[in-house]
């Protein structure tokens, strides 16, 4: 085991310095009784209140919330389908066109990705929604799901699910009462990585959002064109709450199904 010597600490402390000191920094002034957002003034949590009273922050979350939840999920459905495919179906006619489809998003400039969608969306005649942003985040989230779902298939041992068909489950059944729980610390993961990207998502939903739906990202983003507010100093330290509860959970979940899972070889070695 190598020591932890004084320039592995210097560069761990550096490099956790830089990326969590700034919303460390945002946190506490969220808390400022001033107007200024540099200038400290004191405790206070009354840009909170006067968050909840805005009904343009609370309606754009609300619509960044919803598409969030909608497109990681659909995302996860088609990530992990796409990632099963690549995984299991083998050599076929189109494998390296389908696999390329799937993982061009990744390497994509955000702004071809939304013009393109935007595109295609007045090409059909769909007026811009709610429903078009959904769609945007679901297509540019899902090749990550597959990316984290196929590592774990790659990994998974496929003499399990034979057994299964062999004690008369169809692939359908064997998929889900053996497959899925296995992989589902990588299809939770996915989903977060998803819901992640869409809640962070500014230019693809600038390209594909209509006058009827502005996501968050949207409305801080021309708030701060206008001067950075305290309000907004609140608004991110919630969000950085929420987020944080969510891996947090996640983590425990994903710890919890891998002992589980380590548990029930240790019986089925056992038997």
């Amino acid at each position: 085991m190598r020591r932890l010597t004084w320039f592995n600490t210097t560069s761990l402390t550096l490099g956790f310095a830089f990326l969590y000191l700034p919303m460390i920094i945002l946190v506490i002034y969220s808390f400022n009784a001033s107007k200024l957002v540099t200038v400290w003034a004191g405790f206070s949590t009354k840009w909170y209140v006067e968050l909840f009273q805005n009904e343009a922050f609370l309606g754009a979350a609300w619509v960044t919330l919803r598409v969030a939840v909608i497109s990681s999920t659909f995302a996860t459905i088609l990530g992990t389908m796409a990632a099963y495919v690549l995984v299991r179906a083998g050599r076929f006619p189109g494998r390296t066109l389908f696999s390329g489809m799937i993982y061009a998003p990744l390497v994509m400039p955000e702004v071809i990705t939304g013009l393109s969608l935007l595109l295609l969306f007045i090409g059909i005649g769909l007026d811009r929604g709610v429903l078009t942003i959904v769609l945007a985040h679901t297509t540019f989230s899902m090749c990550f799901v597959s990316v984290v779902v196929s590592s774990r298939l790659v990994s998974f041992d496929q003499s399990l699910e034979e057994a299964a068909l062999d004690l008369g489950c169809t692939p359908m059944e064997a998929f889900r009462l053996v497959t899925l729980p296995i992989i589902a610390p990588a299809v939770i993961s996915g989903w977060l990585l998803a819901f992640t990207l869409s809640l962070d998502d500014l230019v693809i939903a600038s390209f594909t959002a209509g006058p009827s739906a502005t996501t968050l990202p949207m409305k801080i983003w021309s708030s701060v064109r206008l001067g950075v507010s305290p309000q907004i100093n609140a608004l991110s330290t919630i969000m950085i709450a929420i987020v944080t509860i969510g891996v947090i959970s996640a983590s425990i979940i994903s710890k919890r199904a891998t002992l589980r899972q380590q548990a029930e070889e240790r019986d089925a070695e056992r038997t």
